[in-house]
C-alpha cells in the first residue's frame, strides 16, 4: 500500500527484532525518499536488520547538558543568576550527561524554592531518584540470566577494570564473557574505552546495580549475593555475622549461590588469616595486595577453580599456602613479601603456571622447583 509513497516512519524504542521485521521488513515496501528511523536500547537488533546507518549518541556536554535541564526545571534555556545557578550546576554534575537524569531532575525540582533543591541535592547523593532508576532498570530486566550476572558483577567489583582481567575472572566463573559482555555494549548497558582494554559504565548504571543487590537483603548484608563494602566484609569475616547458614566466605567478596566466585581486590586487608569459614570452592581470584596477612589459612583448601593470586606487598606473610588443589592457577604475584621464607613443594606442580612473580622476596631460602611448570612464560626474580 505505500510501496510508491514517499514516507517518513519513526519506530521508538524497539527491543524486538520480530516487529521491526513485520512493520519496516524491506526496503522496497516503501516509496523511493522514505526515511525509517528505529531508536532501540539495543545495537545488535540494528545490525541484525541490515540498516543503513547507526548513530551512537553520547553523553551531553556541561553546556548542552544545562540547556536541558534549564528546559525543564526553569521553562527556559537560560539560569537565573542567583542560588539556582551553583545548584543547577551540581545537578548537571551528579547527572554525569545522562538526558534521562537531566529530564527527570529538572521535571522534579521545577517550581521549587532554592532550600527544596539544596534538600533534594543532599538526598540524592545518598540515595538516588527513584524514577531515574526504575527507567534505567528497563534494559537490565531484558537480559539473560548470565548477562545479569555479569552486569551486576562489573558494576559492584569491575568498573574501569582491564578487560582481559575482567574476562577471565568471569569466565572462571562460566559466565561465557565474550558473548555476554558484548551483548551489554551493544545494549549500551557499559563501555570500552577507545583502546578497548577497560571497562566502565556510567555511575547512574552502577548505583542501579548495586541497588538490585542490595535489595535482595535490606537488612542483613552477610546475606548479599555479592558484598563490595570492605566495612561490612571485615565486620561480617571477623565476627561471623549475619551469615546465611551454609554460606561461605572470603574478604570483598561476590558470593553467588551461596558459594564464593570472585574475591575482588582488598588491598590493605588488616586481617592475618582467612578465618575458618572461608571455603573457597569456587573462587576464581584471590587479591589481596599489601595485606597483613601472615598465613592465608590452616591446612588444605579446596582451589580447583582458582586462576590468580595477588598477595604482592603483603610484607607479613611467611608462608603460602598448599597448591595441590589448585590445577588451573595461572598467575602468582608475591613481589614484596619480605618475610615469605619458603615456598610449599607443590607450587612445582602448577602445570597451568604462566607468570610467577618473585620480585623483592628478599626473605627466599631457596627458589621453588619449576621442573612441573610446563606453562611458565614469565619468571621475575628482581
Amino acid at each position: 500500500m505505500l510501496s510508491r509513497k514517499k514516507v517518513l516512519v519513526v519506530l521508538d524504542d524497539v527491543d524486538n527484532i520480530q516487529h521491526l521485521k513485520c512493520l519496516v521488513g524491506r526496503h522496497d515496501w516503501f516509496g523511493l525518499g522514505s526515511r525509517i528511523i528505529v531508536t532501540t536500547r539495543d545495537e545488535h537488533l540494528l545490525q541484525s536488520c541490515q540498516v543503513d546507518d547507526v548513530y551512537i549518541p553520547t553523553t551531553l556536554n556541561t553546556t548542552n547538558a544545562l540547556q536541558l535541564f534549564n528546559l525543564k526545571a526553569f521553562r527556559s534555556d537560560t539560569v537565573p543568576k542567583d542560588d539556582f545557578m551553583k545548584l543547577s550546576y551540581d545537578v548537571v554534575s551528579y547527572a554525569g550527561g545522562l538526558p534521562l537524569a537531566l529530564e527527570v531532575l529538572g521535571s522534579f525540582l521545577c517550581g521549587r524554592d532554592a532550600a527544596q533543591w539544596r534538600s533534594a541535592i543532599e538526598r540524592l547523593k545518598r540515595d538516588s531518584n527513584k524514577e531515574i532508576l526504575n527507567k534505567l532498570r528497563i534494559s537490565f530486566d531484558g537480559l539473560e540470566e548470565r548477562e545479569k550476572n555479569i552486569f551486576l558483577d562489573i558494576a559492584c567489583f569491575f568498573n574501569g577494570e582491564k578487560k582481559d582481567f575482567v574476562m577471565k575472572v568471569l569466565d572462571g566463573c562460566e559466565f561465557f564473557p565474550d558473548i555476554g559482555i558484548d551483548v551489554l555494549i551493544k545494549k549500551s548497558l557499559i563501555k570500552v574505552d577507545d583502546g578497548n582494554q577497560y571497562l566502565w559504565m556510567h555511575d547512574l548504571l552502577q548505583e542501579m546495580g548495586r541497588k538490585i543487590v542490595r535489595e535482595k537483603s535490606i537488612d542483613e548484608p552477610g546475606k548479599c549475593c555479592r558484598l563490595w563494602e570492605e566495612t561490612e566484609v571485615h565486620h561480617i569475616l571477623t565476627k561471623n555475622t549475619g551469615i546465611k547458614q551454609g554460606a561461605q566466605l572470603e574478604c570483598r567478596c561476590l558470593l553467588k549461590d551461596e558459594k564464593i566466585e570472585i574475591a575482588q581486590n582488598w588491598k590493605g586487608c588488616p586481617l592475618r588469616s582467612l578465618p575458618s569459614s572461608f571455603q573457597p570452592d569456587n573462587l576464581v581470584a584471590l587479591l589481596l595486595p599489601y595485606s597483613n596477612i601472615k598465613q592465608l589459612w590452616k591446612g588444605n583448601r579446596p582451589l580447583y577453580k582458582l586462576k590468580m593470586m595477588h598477595l604482592e606487598g603483603s610484607q607479613n606473610l611467611i608462608k603460602t599456602p598448599d597448591f595441590t588443589t589448585a590445577p588451573k592457577l595461572e598467575a602468582l604475584i608475591m613481589k614484596g613479601c619480605t618475610k615469605l621464607v619458603d615456598f610449599h613443594p607443590s607450587i612445582g606442580m602448577l602445570k597451568s603456571l604462566k607468570l610467577l612473580n618473585l620480585r623483592d622476596c628478599k626473605s627466599l631460602r631457596s627458589l621453588p622447583t619449576i621442573i612441573g611448570m610446563e606453562s611458565l612464560e614469565t619468571l621475575i626474580l628482581s
